[in-house]
């Protein structure tokens, strides 16, 4: 196996904080780029004191940052700026995710640099985009969830429920994380560096497509249907015996049969015109669901999932996160790595996508500013003037 990862050689600055951002330049990091993250002096990125979960660190720092380096700087006084602007010179790529008043006050929009580094990707994130009636609006995921339309899908008839995770972060990170390697093949093309804009609300309504086509042209919405589908059914979960919870999903006529005969027990159901098609079924699910529950009351959950991958009707058990942790399947698969951090080693999962020809790369989740000595040395400062901006609240 070749062990050069793809973006090997490539250099990444991040003036990022939160989730979107640290996500995209993660994920870079993970195929080999080196991502210098800037932090704040004394504090840095906010998001590592959302909580304490990871042995006295916190989980969403832990989850979205291993692999960089941190240089703190305060990006307020010019010597900082004149730090990170050689830094630039010798980088591929540029990720913020600032207010985009805080990258205009610094000078580092896409035009004040691209004559400077022509060379240079830049690549936005923001929560409404740079320009429009919204562009100046906070944007917190559950806003954007909300604004994108998530929220009114979600939930039950009598209650909207948020994702569970940050998703309008998560979309505008794998988004940008995409637009960057097409920016890094575009300039093999060109010579060129390019711009890159992506907001939340825009990769969130990327991922609304299915019911946004749903409601086309005024059709009604697909309704709030809790863990069913709105439109297939039976496809969702349902109780068992002891009290847990089996999820199914039938797709097509032949796994309606086999569920009616093999599982219900129940074959006049394949002839019961009420269930004739999916159509069908979903006008009449109510009185489905009792036939189903009244089945699977029979039976323990391990044992109903035993019965339904026998029938290879697709199923699935309600995991909490330490099942995911001790998954079978993923440890079979071999996802699990030790991650370094501040702290010691944490477990972790190797990112999805295995490549035959490379190994991505799970590097170390940084201290505070960690870096920040080593990264001014490269740059040709000497101990002293190291101390020295250190004394003066540089770095």
């Amino acid at each position: 196996m070749n062990s050069s990862a793809p973006l090997s050689g490539i250099q990444v600055i991040s003036l990022e904080h939160a989730i979107a951002a640290p996500l995209c330049t993660r994920q870079l990091a993970e195929l080999g780029a080196r991502v210098i993250k800037i932090e704040r002096r004394l504090t840095g990125d906010f998001a590592r004191h959302y909580d304490s979960r990871v042995r006295g660190q916190s989980s969403h720092f832990v989850w979205t940052n291993r692999g960089k380096q941190s240089l703190t700087l305060d990006l307020k006084k010019q010597p900082a700026r004149s730090i990170l602007h050689r830094l630039l010179a010798g980088s591929d790529v540029l990720v913020q995710n600032l207010a985009p008043s805080a990258t205009d006050r610094m000078g580092l929009t896409f035009d004040d640099l691209c004559a400077s580094y022509p060379h240079l990707i830049v690549c936005n994130i923001t929560g409404y985009g740079s320009s429009g009636p919204y562009a100046d609006r906070k944007a917190y995921d559950l806003l954007v969830q909300a604004e994108a339309g998530f929220l009114s899908v979600t939930g039950d008839p009598d209650h909207l429920a948020k994702s569970g995770i940050s998703i309008a972060d998560i979309a505008a990170g794998m988004q940008a994380q995409a637009a960057i390697l097409a920016a890094l093949i575009k300039r093999s093309q060109t010579g060129a560096g390019s711009r890159i804009d992506i907001s939340m609300l825009e990769a969130m309504v990327e991922w609304m497509g299915y019911p946004l086509y749903y409601a086309y042209d005024g059709a009604s919405p697909p309704v709030r249907s809790g863990t069913d589908h709105a439109s297939i059914y039976p496809y969702g979960a349902f109780r068992t015996g002891d009290g847990r919870t089996v999820i199914i999903g039938l797709q097509n006529e032949r796994e309606w049969q086999t569920f009616c005969v093999e599982i219900l027990e129940l074959p006049e159901l394949v002839t019961d015109r009420r269930f004739a098609d999916n159509t069908g079924r979903s006008a009449n699910r109510d009185a489905l669901k009792s036939l189903i529950e009244q089945k699977f009351s029979q039976f323990t959950e391990s044992r109903l999932a035993a019965r339904l991958n026998q029938a290879k009707i697709a199923c699935s058990t309600v995991n909490d996160m330490a099942a995911v942790w001790n998954h079978p399947q993923l440890l079979a698969l071999q996802r699990l790595v030790e991650v370094d951090t501040p702290a010691g080693p944490v477990q972790g999962f190797r990112p999805p996508g295995n490549n035959n020809s490379y190994e991505s790369v799970v590097g170390a989740v940084p201290a505070l500013g960690g870096h920040t000595d080593a990264i001014l040395a490269e740059l040709g400062f000497s101990a002293s003037e190291i101390d020295a901006l250190r004394a003066s609240e540089i770095i």
